[in-house]
C-alpha cells in the first residue's frame, strides 16, 4: 500500500519595484523514512513580490541556488514524546480534531484524503512569520499555540519509528524568488531551519525553477507525485513553502492468492462496482456507537491502518460530524484485542483540493486578505502586501496485498491472539463507503486520514 500528498499555500504580492535585497536563507528537512504503504506531500507557496529562492538538488536549472549552508543549523532542546509528563501538554488531540474538521468540510461526494502531519507542519512554518490577528487566527484554528506546534513537530520527526518493513520521510523547504524589493526575516529562517530542518532556494521563479521544485518534490514523495506545478510561477509569486510527507510500510500479515477474491462494493453514488477483497484475520478490533473497525499493522506494529464501518444507514457526513464530537483518539484509545474478519477491498485514491475556503471557514481568515494579513515576521516588502494566494493539498495513497517480508511474523502472532478466543469473531466486511487512517500506533497521531466512498 503507498500514500502520497501534498499542499500548497500561496502567497501572492502586488509586485512593484526593487528595493531591498533579500537577506538570509535556510535548508530542508530530509528525514527519510518510507516504505510500502502511504506518503504525503504538503507544500506552501508564499506569493509575495520581491523575494528569492534557491533548490537543494543536484542539476539545478540556472539562476536556481542552495543557500541552505548560508544558516548553520542549531540544536534546540526539544521534548520527549514518550515521557509520561509530557502527555498533559501533547497537542496531537487537538491536532487531530482540527484534521477531522478539514476532512469533514472538504467531504462531498466522492473520495476524500488529507495528510494531516503534512498540513499541520506546512501550516506550522507558515505561523512563524505571521503576527498579531493572522498568527492569532491560525492558532485558534489549529487549537495550539505555534511555539508549542514547533516544539511537537520537530520532537515528532525526530521520534518517528522507522525500520526495515516500515518508513517515513518528511522533508521541508523554502523557495524563494530572485527579487530585490522584499527582504526576509532572519529569525523566521533561523526557526525553519532549527524546527522543521528546512532547505533554502533561491529561484529566478521562471520554468526552470517550476522544473527544479517539481523535481524536488518527485524526489521526496519517491516518485509517487511527479509533479506540484504545470507552469512557471506566476509574476507574483515570491515564496513557496514547500512540506512533503511519505509514507511507505509493509503489510504484517501476507496476503496469498487464496486470500483474494472478487466481489462488489457498492459505492455511495449507488453503482456496484467490481473490486478484489483481500480476506484476513486481524487481532485489534473497533467499536463505538457509530460504527466498527479494525486495526491493520505494518512491519513490526508501529505504524497500522485502521478502518471504521459507519452504521447501516448513517451517511459518511453524519459519521464524520458525529466523530468530531466523540473524538478519534478516544476511538483509537477503545481498541480491544479481539478475533475479526475482515474484507479490504484493493483501493488507489488521488485527491487534490485546494484549502482556500475551508482554512477560511475554520477561522484563518486575514491570512487570504491582501489588506490584513501580517506576516511581517516573514519578509518586508517595499511595493505591498504579503498574504496567502493559495493553499492545494494534493494526496495519493494505493493499498493492495504487499507486504510479504514481514508477514511471516505476522502470521505467527495472529495466532497466537486468536488462540485465546472464547467467543465468535468480529466481522467487518468493507464493501460499502467507510473511513480510514494509517496512524502511529504509540502517539495515536493519523499521518492520513481519508473516506473511501466509491472505487477509482
Amino acid at each position: 500500500m503507498e500514500g502520497y500528498g501534498k499542499v500548497i499555500i500561496r502567497f501572492p504580492h502586488i509586485c512593484g519595484r526593487e528595493g531591498n535585497m533579500m537577506k538570509h536563507l535556510m535548508q530542508m528537512i530530509t528525514k527519510r523514512k518510507r516504505k510500502y504503504l502511504g506518503a504525503g506531500l504538503l507544500l506552501t507557496a508564499i506569493f509575495l513580490s520581491a523575494l528569492t529562492s534557491g533548490c537543494a538538488l543536484n542539476g539545478l536549472h540556472k539562476g536556481t541556488q542552495d543557500l541552505t549552508r548560508n544558516i548553520p543549523k542549531e540544536e534546540v532542546e526539544t521534548v520527549d514524546m514518550m515521557e509520561p509528563s509530557y502527555e498533559s501538554v501533547n497537542p496531537r488531540k487537538e491536532l487531530t480534531e482540527f484534521s477531522l474538521e478539514l476532512l469533514s468540510e472538504n467531504l462531498s461526494h466522492g473520495n476524500c484524503l488529507i495528510s494531516p502531519l503534512s498540513i499541520v507542519s506546512a501550516l506550522g512554518m507558515t505561523a512563524n512569520g505571521a503576527e498579531g490577528n493572522t498568527r492569532a487566527q491560525m492558532e485558534q484554528m489549529m487549537h495550539t499555540d505555534t511555539a508549542v506546534l514547533n516544539d511537537y513537530l520537530k520532537a515528532y520527526t525526530d521520534y518517528m519509528p522507522n525500520s526495515e518493513a516500515c518508513q517515513v520521510n518528511i522533508a521541508n523547504s523554502i523557495w524563494f524568488r530572485d527579487r530585490d524589493s522584499l527582504a526576509i526575516n532572519e529569525d523566521f529562517l533561523k526557526t525553519s531551519r532549527n524546527y522543521y530542518d528546512a532547505s533554502i532556494f533561491e529561484a529566478p521563479f521562471d520554468a526552470g525553477t517550476r522544473d527544479d521544485i517539481n523535481s524536488w518534490v518527485k524526489k521526496e514523495t519517491n516518485g509517487m507525485i511527479q509533479k506540484l506545478l504545470e507552469e512557471a510561477p506566476p509574476r507574483d509569486a515570491v515564496m513557496y513553502l514547500v512540506n512533503a510527507l511519505s509514507f511507505d510500510g509493509e503489510w504484517r500479515d501476507i496476503y496469498k492468492k487464496n486470500q483474494i477474491h472478487k466481489g462488489t462494493f457498492n459505492a455511495e453514488n449507488g453503482e456496484h462496482q467490481s473490486a478484489e477483497f483481500m480476506y484476513s484475520t486481524e487481532a485489534v478490533y473497533l467499536e463505538n456507537t457509530l460504527g466498527r473497525g479494525f486495526l491493520k499493522p505494518y512491519g513490526d506494529g508501529a505504524y497500522a491502518f485502521a478502518a471504521v464501518l459507519p452504521d447501516e444507514g448513517m451517511t459518511m457526513k453524519e459519521f464524520l460530524e458525529r466523530l468530531k464530537e466523540n473524538g478519534i483518539t478516544d476511538l483509537l484509545e477503545q481498541t480491544r484485542n479481539k478475533t475479526v474478519c475482515v474484507r479490504l477491498p484493493k483501493f488507489t485514491v488521488e485527491y487534490n483540493v485546494v484549502l482556500n475556503e475551508s482554512l477560511t471557514e475554520s477561522g484563518m481568515k486575514d491570512a487570504f486578505d491582501s489588506q490584513k494579513a501580517d506576516f511581517s515576521s516573514m519578509a518586508h516588502s517595499d511595493n505591498d502586501n504579503i498574504y496567502i494566494s493559495k493553499v492545494i493539498h494534493k494526496t495519493k495513497i494505493d493499498v493492495d496485498e504487499k507486504g510479504t517480508k514481514a508477514g511471516a511474523v505476522t502470521a505467527v502472532e495472529v495466532s497466537e491472539g486468536s488462540a485465546v478466543q472464547t467467543e465468535e469473531p468480529k466481522e467487518v466486511f468493507l464493501d460499502r463507503p467507510f473511513f480510514y487512517m494509517i496512524i502511529d500506533t504509540r502517539q495515536n497521531f493519523p499521518l492520513f486520514m481519508g473516506c473511501l466512498m466509491q472505487l477509482e
